[in-house]
């Protein structure tokens, strides 16, 4: 008989449990899905619930560092300048969109120009098509910055805001990767010019005058002393953790996709969440960085590695990653 009212009780609080979180889910995250019965089924209703809890995982963390989230009317976000420059804006579909370099914000932003009209799909049927030097022009896509503060605040309260996020520790070796380490490569000159030959001075004994000069052959254990180093408290946007950059504890974002489910979480907010799915997210090359992190983290000595660990543990904490895959073991 006890065994029975145990039974009964576990089935009604999971029953409650389950429909609090179907209804915040069916309020917050897809507010333009058709919820028709054809398009209602099993499959489609637990990857509505991978979103809901990475939203539900982020509002924990949040609590749990004592950061709660912002009131609805995000005053405060309003005066963080280097997080209104971060967010770019859809008035077409009523989108904010908070852009974090290394995790594909290049076909984003490319996304957001056919959906907010800037470019026309016809005129490039691979979105991958539209050069990046213009996609990435402050002008081309208007940011949250560009407007009143009293506008900026309706917008985060009224809009529907997403990001996408990585692997702390793989999203700074894409950033090496493709900045310092590359040699011989205009995109990578303006780094090694104002940053490398810095970390060259600064890191480096003995260094020769060529690599103080040109900053072209940074290693990765050097670049790593570089981020963890305390006395720098100013990130470029390329390594800055995610949360200076987005403020997750501060903007309710309604959807968070990750970069190692990237084409399906696109294709899925384009379709469900925006309602827009003729238009189809650029599946770029496939990236080899998350294999490498072996190769380049375990060399690090482990003062090195408690070091950036600390620097972005709250994108661990907040986005639920890890570092067993590098090394076996957690370090928070």
């Amino acid at each position: 008989m006890i065994l029975k009212i145990v039974i009964l009780c576990w089935i009604i609080i999971c029953s409650t449990a389950m429909l609090f979180y179907t209804e915040h889910f069916y309020l917050s995250i897809f507010k333009t899905h058709d919820f028709t019965e054809e398009n209602y089924d099993t499959q489609s209703f637990l990857e509505r619930l991978i979103y809901l809890e990475r939203q539900e995982h982020v509002s924990v963390m949040c609590r749990s560092f004592k950061l709660p989230k912002d009131d609805d009317d995000y005053q405060q976000a309003v005066n963080d300048s280097v997080l209104l420059d971060h967010i770019l804006v859809d008035n077409r579909h009523k989108l904010l969109y908070c852009y974090v370099p290394k995790v594909a914000c290049t076909n984003w932003k490319r996304v957001l120009m056919v959906l907010s009209g800037n470019a026309q799909p016809d005129a490039a049927p691979n979105l991958s098509q539209i050069p990046a030097d213009m996609v990435h022009k402050p002008s081309t896509l208007d940011r949250l910055s560009d407007y009143s503060a009293a506008r900026a605040a309706d917008m985060l309260a009224t809009y529907t805001k997403f990001l996408f996020v990585r692997h702390p520790f793989e999203r700074l070796l894409s950033a090496y990767r493709n900045k310092l380490e590359q040699r011989h490569q205009d995109s990578s000159r303006y780094f090694q010019s104002r940053f490398g030959r810095r970390i060259v001075r600064r890191y480096r004994a003995n260094a020769t005058e060529q690599s103080l000069r040109d900053g072209d052959d940074v290693t990765f254990a050097e670049f790593a002393a570089f981020v963890a180093d305390t006395r720098d408290t100013v990130f470029n946007e390329h390594w800055a953790p995610i949360d200076r950059l987005c403020r997750p504890c501060a903007v309710n974002y309604d959807f968070i996709g990750k970069h190692e489910s990237l084409v399906e979480d696109s294709d899925y907010l384009l379709r469900h969440v925006v309602g827009a799915a003729d238009v189809r997210f650029p599946k770029g090359p496939d990236s080899n960085t998350s294999t490498q992190l072996v190769k380049y983290f375990a060399p690090l000595d482990h003062d090195t590695v408690l070091r950036l660990y600390s620097t972005f543990e709250l994108d661990f904490k907040l986005f639920n990653y890890n570092l067993q895959n590098i090394f076996g073991y957690e370090v928070g």
